[in-house]
């Protein structure tokens, strides 16, 4: 859930709740009067308009949530394709459906796609090819960059038919 550029953290471990305060709040000490920083931290705090949008939002949590898987089994319905699987004992949102082609070429299909006026954007390009991560140690097995170099976020709107991914799809089948 996000409520425009926050969010929502939810944890039911106190102490964990207590360390994403600390963080969110710029990790600035409390026992002190002037600003004491022992640890870098964010300033990740919403006001409160985005607080009642969020709020607002929970109400249709579920629904929304519902939606967006239908909208996940519709993609897999229309596309031979390989999508990201739920991990066991998980509960996931699909908050944004992704594809990783098999065959395909991901910015060509981004390019008819947005010949046809549909939006799509490639994966994250992964962090360690950042320049603002360069040099810094990272753990590589080449699946980030395998999946940055097949991958492509799809359209995924609550306000999405099945027609409208259907047709999604059918242009992204056009794609050789």
């Amino acid at each position: 859930m996000t409520t425009s550029s926050g969010g929502v953290l939810v944890s039911n471990d106190g102490e964990l709740i207590k360390n994403a305060r600390f963080l969110s709040t710029q990790a600035k000490e409390s026992d002190f009067i002037e600003y004491v920083h022992k640890e870098i931290g964010f300033n990740y705090r919403m006001s409160n308009v985005l607080a009642a949008i969020g709020v607002g939002q929970m109400e249709v949590v579920e629904e929304r949530i519902a939606k967006k898987k239908e909208i996940f089994e519709w993609y897999q319905e229309f596309l031979d394709e390989e999508f990201m699987p739920e991990l066991p004992n998980t509960r996931g949102t699909r908050w944004l459906t992704t594809v990783v082609f098999k065959n395909k070429d991901p910015w060509k299909v981004m390019q008819n796609l947005k010949d046809n006026q549909i939006e799509s954007r490639p994966l994250w390009n992964p962090m360690h090819l950042q320049s603002l991560f360069k040099g810094v140690k990272s753990y590589l097995n080449g699946r980030s960059e395998k999946l940055f170099k097949k991958g492509l976020c799809l359209p995924s709107g609550t306000a999405l038919s099945k027609n409208d991914v259907k047709y999604i799809c059918e242009v992204i089948n056009e794609v050789k």
